[in-house]
């Protein structure tokens, strides 16, 4: 039977701590038993006697890492190697001592209890702990193992307790505010913001949210006042416009309350407060205001010029009550027809009216202050002009009017109307007549039908185009209004000739005049071919001139010479136009880069640069040159020139030989200087050179 063996942790002893002893009935104490240990800690924790089979410990132990431990022992024959017994299990349990504190699992606890708060697992020292008065606590706990016994071991924490916000506090506003004065400008439009109002509260968050009204007061409907989410404050503002000459003073009621109260602390008191503001209304150079929001003024057109149509009123709205001027909008009145005093605001016309050709004229007067022109304002005046008969009627329309030959008397030919571009209150009413003077011995009768129109009817039975193709009918019509306005329309009626249903079939005298058959259609025709048999003799005629005159070539076969004569032979040696005859003369003269003075190129060619001439150049080379040159120039003239290269060479080095140019023509002359001048003067020398050339 293995029982189990028991250890303490953490041996502090100068010996390895002995834990125990394995033996086997086996075992006759002469050592040929061999004891072996395996499992947990073999080797290195426990160590066993393999003589004696003693198990020590050969380190410090600790629990709390490892409180168990399985080990297995054999006892081995030394000489056959087999066991003398079966592989046994057994445990060593390690046995706690008190060698750790108790620890919390935090170094630092966080923990929140709404003030004013019972009893908890942490109490609270002190009744009715006020957020306001102290928000944060710090505590620090100790445990202790062992019951609290002497010997024990123990472990502290710290908890940091805050206690949250409750709504335990009404708004209140300062001692100051009961009296706030606030100056507004009576031209604030509504929504503007006067100032602002705030109520202290010393919860936080939610339960420090205010809400302001107006309670009471005189001003209460004409300012409001509304709250600002982020600083809860109270932002008074206008609700109406303010006259200060109305009303200079306002006094308000401003009430403050908690939107959210805790229905725990009603018992401490209302959660609101009041206080009275005095708004104080400033004022302001206002401009002028006119009497009415818009004038509408009715004129004659037939009004005089100067005379007052109407007027209009504006004053100051201030105390100060400054003097006002008025002025007609130019840009209204373009043609400058109204015009106004400047003193009274009457309006009075400078131009005549006409309503026919403007019924209605649409001003702006303006009003300004005298003293401070920048205040001012404008009106709109509605001008309408009232009628005056003062057009005469006329026909309606322009009537082509006829009648047949084979009419009979009584007959109606044309019905007329007429127009008038008055417009008389009641309508129009229009009475039509002949002039008297055609009415004694008439063709023709005018008809009244009562409704503004007339009818023209026959005298008589049948009319005649040969004898009169056209009447001349003038008709009076007159109007119905103050005073009467008429006039006299002239109606062309031609005679035509008709078919029995007295369709029309031919008005013109000439169609008499035309043999039997022949209608308009045909005359037509006739005329337009006349005009194409003109036309075609006109062609005739021009080409019949342009065949008289011979071309130069009348065919490609005939090719004929022209012969040109020039008879003009220049200017001669003078002629320097054309060639620098200097440059041929002297090749070291010539300015180079020189442009043919004769031709101008239609293109601007680049300057072409000669090739530099040497002394002493060959004549022959020097026209072989030149002639390369101008062959090769492209601003030269098309066409053969002509040029003289008198040139004679460079001056000789010894001068000249003549004598024509001596000092002296008479005596001997000595010319030995010419044996100096080497072999090419041998042949003068001896010529002149001696005494005997001389004799010679």
């Amino acid at each position: 039977m293995w029982n189990q063996f028991f250890l303490l942790e953490e041996y502090t002893g100068p010996d390895t701590q002995y834990v125990g002893k394995l033996h086997t009935d086996q075992d006759k104490g002469d050592g040929n038993l061999k004891y072996i240990l395996t499992g947990d800690g073999a080797g290195s924790l426990f160590i066993i006697d393999e003589n004696t089979g003693d198990i020590h410990a050969a380190k410090k132990l600790d629990r709390e890492e490892k409180s168990l431990y399985v080990l297995r022992a054999k006892a081995i024959d030394r000489k056959t190697g087999r066991q003398v017994e079966p592989e046994s299990e057994f445990i060593i349990k390690i046995h706690d001592i008190n060698d750790n504190e108790p620890k919390f699992t935090k170094d630092t606890y966080t923990a929140s209890i709404p003030e004013m708060s019972g009893v908890g697992i942490i109490k609270t020292a002190l009744p009715d702990m006020s957020r306001e008065n102290r928000e944060q606590y710090q505590v620090v706990i100790q445990a202790k193992d062992m019951g609290g016994q002497m010997g024990g071991l123990s472990g502290t924490t710290t908890v940091n307790i805050t206690l949250t916000d409750v709504n335990d506090n009404p708004p209140r506003f300062p001692q100051s505010m009961e009296h706030l004065i606030v100056c507004s400008p009576e031209s604030a439009a509504p929504g503007t913001p006067l100032g602002r109002i705030k109520a202290n509260d010393p919860d936080v968050g939610e339960n420090a949210e205010i809400e302001y009204s107006i309670s009471s007061g005189d001003g209460s409907d004409m300012f409001d006042i509304i709250t600002d989410k982020d600083t809860q404050e109270g932002i008074i503002t206008v609700k109406k416009h303010l006259d200060f000459e109305n009303k200079v003073l306002y006094t308000l009621k401003v009430e403050a309350s908690n939107t959210h109260p805790d229905p725990r602390f009603l018992q401490l008191g209302p959660f609101k407060d009041t206080a009275f503001v005095k708004i104080s209304v400033e004022d302001i150079d206002e401009p002028p205001v006119f009497s009415r929001p818009w004038y509408l003024i009715e004129v004659d057109e037939d009004a005089k010029e100067g005379s007052i149509i109407g007027q209009v009123v504006a004053q100051d709205p201030d105390i100060a009550k400054n003097a006002i001027k008025y002025s007609v909008d130019r840009h209204t009145d373009l043609d400058r027809i109204f015009n106004i005093y400047s003193g009274n605001g009457s309006l009075f016309l400078s131009k005549p009216l006409d309503r026919e050709e403007t019924p209605w004229h649409n001003i702006t007067v303006i009003a300004t202050e005298i003293n401070n022109p920048k205040q001012s304002s404008q009106i709109p005046v509605f001008i309408r002009i009232l009628d005056i008969n003062d057009h005469a009627p006329e026909f309606a329309n322009y009537y082509e009017t006829f009648v047949c030959e084979n009419a009979k008397a009584g007959q109606l030919i044309q019905t007329v109307s007429a127009i008038d571009k008055d417009q008389p209150p009641r309508g129009h009413k229009f009475f039509f007549e002949l002039v008297p003077e055609f009415a004694v011995h008439p063709n023709f009768s005018v008809v009244d039908n009562k409704d503004n129109t007339a009818g023209i009817m026959t005298r008589r039975n049948g009319y005649s185009r040969s004898k009169t193709s056209t009447y001349l009918l003038p008709i009076i019509i007159f109007d119905n209004d103050y005073p009467i306005q008429s006039s006299t329309g002239t109606l062309t009626i031609r005679v035509c000739a008709c078919d029995s249903r007295g369709n029309m079939q031919s008005c013109s005298a000439e169609a008499l005049l035309l043999p039997a058959g022949l209608s308009t259609g045909a005359l037509v025709a006739i005329l337009l071919c006349i005009i194409i048999l003109l036309v075609l003799i006109v062609l005739f005629t021009a080409l019949k001139r342009q065949r008289k005159k011979e071309p130069l070539i009348i065919s490609k076969d005939d090719v004929r010479d022209n012969i040109v004569t020039y008879n003009d032979e220049g200017g001669g040696e003078e002629d320097t136009q054309a060639f620098d005859i200097g440059t041929l003369r002297n090749p070291e003269a010539r300015e180079e880069s020189k442009i043919r003075r004769d031709v101008i190129p239609e293109t601007i060619f680049q300057i072409r640069r000669t090739a530099p001439l040497w002394e002493n150049i060959d004549v022959q080379d020097f026209i072989h040159r030149r002639l390369k040159e101008n062959d090769s120039d492209p601003a030269a003239p098309p066409y053969d020139s002509l040029a003289t290269y008198a040139y004679e060479g460079n001056d000789s080095i010894a001068n000249s030989l003549s004598s024509l140019e001596s000092l002296t023509t008479e005596g001997n002359q000595d010319y030995d200087y010419l044996s100096d001048w080497g072999p090419r003067f041998k042949k003068l020398a001896d010529m002149y050179g001696g005494e005997d050339s001389d004799r010679d």
